[in-house]
């Protein structure tokens, strides 16, 4: 996960790709969306009902870490359910730490691959998961998106599942790869979900800029959720301070809060 940091951007002066779905400051609380009774009152996602076990299911990360962040309790469920898994990593996300010394662009092309690998390990799922990186741009992906289809059309079977982020997820990375992962699924006919992450983040409990009509609620068990936890510590890049610029860490402890809730958020919704 990259953040998009443009202190300037005021709801006055959106975005060209975001808008109004800006990520700044410390976001929407913990507790305001633990404490919302609509998220109580979605449906629950049974993996088991909704994803036969022959299926193969490819989870879309625009980078390195938002497969877990976004799905690390939907991969154990996939694993102990059956399902081959494939995690396709769309950019390196070596552009996380502009100016960095400690984290320079060729050196964050090698290790944050290698975080989602541990993380993978940590999760239990890495002897059911194939990683493919698709090497395109980080922070760049929405001038890729024609390059993106090509190689989503060498990878994607016709009986695949598809789960990307959310295409309005407040990331142009997250944003782009919601877009092109979600037109394919349907020019295809194939299932696809769609998962929060930067959403939590400038979004409100019943924001309407979120289709909630069509969101599922997947529960966490608590080893679950213990096992995500321990996988996020995996992205050491993301979660500690960079010395070299003073920098404060790319996931602060709020996103981290937000995001290890025994609970993710999908939205989905059934084509013909």
């Amino acid at each position: 996960m990259n953040v998009l940091t443009n202190q300037a951007i005021t709801p006055e002066h959106n975005h060209p790709i975001v808008g109004d779905r800006v990520i700044e400051g410390d976001g929407t609380s913990q507790n305001d969306w633990k404490n919302w009774q609509g998220l109580q009152n979605l449906p629950r996602l049974n993996i088991a009902k909704s994803f036969p076990p022959h299926q193969r299911v490819c989870i879309f990360a625009p980078h390195p870490d938002d497969e877990v962040l976004g799905c690390g309790g939907m991969l154990q469920q996939l694993a102990a359910n059956g399902n081959p898994i494939v995690v396709v990593c769309v950019t390196n996300g070596e552009q996380s730490h502009p100016n960095s010394q400690i984290y320079p662009p060729q050196k964050l092309n090698i290790i944050r691959p290698q975080e989602s690998l541990a993380a993978l390990e940590v999760l239990g799922v890495a002897h059911q998961v194939t990683s493919i990186a698709l090497d395109l741009t980080d922070g760049d992906v929405f001038s890729q998106q024609a390059q993106f289809t090509k190689k989503l059309a060498a990878i994607v079977q016709p009986d695949d599942i598809l789960v990307t982020t959310f295409m309005r997820d407040g990331h142009p990375d997250h944003e782009a790869t919601g877009q092109v992962v979600a037109a394919f699924a349907k020019q295809h006919h194939l299932a696809c979900y769609q998962v929060l992450i930067w959403a939590w983040h400038w979004a409100k409990p019943d924001d309407s800029r979120i289709p909630w009509h069509c969101a599922i609620r997947l529960d966490l068990t608590a080893e679950q959720l213990q096992r995500k936890t321990q996988a996020i510590e995996c992205f050491a890049s993301q979660i500690t301070v960079d010395e070299s610029t003073g920098n404060p860490p790319i996931l602060s402890a709020q996103t981290i809060a937000r995001i290890s809730q025994p609970w993710e958020v999908y939205l989905y919704e059934s084509h013909p």
